[in-house]
């Protein structure tokens, strides 16, 4: 479990090295979901997602000899490109096992801030189960989403969302593995106990929901246009943390998030990667319903999407 102070720590960690992302209002947005909306975002955010937030919080806590060894990941690519950035900075060599489907925007992208990639076929479990044997042979796992490192480091854009607009009402914050959504959802509680937190996950890979159901983390095979969604599986910590301090889910599916990618175009001037439009897409089709004229913050993240696929897709 992770606390505020963990947040407010990896704050004055990282803050040298990213970016306080704009929170923007978007009025065509909000008016059609009948809210003030106002969007975070990270897609602004080194290496084009809040990714790079947890991933420095980690890389900055290792020891000499963790450095030394070098780390290892599992990733859809967004995690992988911020980790191998992080370890960059610090100096430490940084593999990324990927599924063979993954993104070659995101692979190269990971390649060009000094990582190694590794390629893993099969179902995404694998990824998870190669990324751990490397571990096992004595590199360090910076885990995507179940480790409290990242998890805090996530936390801090609700540290600026909520100074940026204290009079926020609602955050709106889509779900891979969970990481996001624990650190921003107990920092923001605890700022803001009366805040709401909603999450948003894709209806093909809609990890949370299972283990909420089940009580405990399922392996899923998520189905989704969303990649930097498609965990296989969320973290235990994760899923504690949402049970505490989540008040709604919502899912939607993939015509849902294409649309809300063509909206952000449109309206917000934001080109987003599926993932980052997940949260947007819960308002405006109406299948998360809020107080009229609330004052809404949806986290718009990230903004990774090979352009022959982004032609494709809309």
């Amino acid at each position: 479990m992770i606390t505020k102070d963990d947040v407010e720590a990896a704050r004055k960690r990282i803050r040298p090295h990213v970016h306080e992302t704009p929170l923007v209002t978007s009025t065509r947005l909000g008016n059609a979901a009948g809210v003030e909306l106002l969007l975070k975002c990270e897609s602004m955010q080194r290496t084009g997602s809040f990714k790079s937030r947890g991933a420095l919080n980690a890389m900055m806590q290792l020891s000499p000899a963790e450095k030394a060894k070098g780390v290892v990941t599992v990733s859809a690519g967004n995690h992988a490109q911020s980790l191998a950035w992080a370890a960059s900075l610090v100096g430490a060599a940084c593999t990324a096992c990927m599924h063979e489907s993954s993104s070659l925007s995101k692979i190269a992208a990971t390649k060009g801030y000094g990582g190694t990639v590794e390629l893993v076929p099969g179902e995404r479990v694998d990824v998870f189960r190669r990324a751990e044997a490397l571990a096992a042979q004595g590199l360090t796992m910076v885990h995507p989403f179940d480790d409290p490192r990242v998890a805090a480091g996530a936390g801090t854009v609700a540290l600026e969302m909520l100074e940026q607009r204290p009079d926020l009402e609602v955050l709106v914050v889509q779900i891979g593995g969970g990481g996001l959504i624990s650190g921003v959802a107990v920092a923001a509680k605890a700022i803001k106990p009366g805040i709401r937190i909603i999450a948003v996950e894709p209806e093909g890979a809609a990890t949370m929901k299972a283990a909420l159901d089940a009580g405990s983390p399922q392996n899923i095979t998520p189905k989704t246009i969303a990649d930097g969604l498609s965990a296989p599986m969320v973290g235990a910590m994760n899923l504690e943390i949402v049970k505490q301090f989540v008040d709604e889910h919502v899912l939607v599916n993939d015509d849902d998030i294409l649309r809300a990618m063509r909206e952000l175009m449109l309206y917000a001037k934001l080109v987003v990667e599926p993932a980052g439009a997940a949260s947007v897409a819960a308002l405006i089709t109406g299948k998360l319903k809020v107080k009229t004229g609330a004052k809404v913050a949806a986290i718009v993240s990230g903004g990774n999407v090979d352009l022959e696929r982004l032609k494709t897709l809309l």
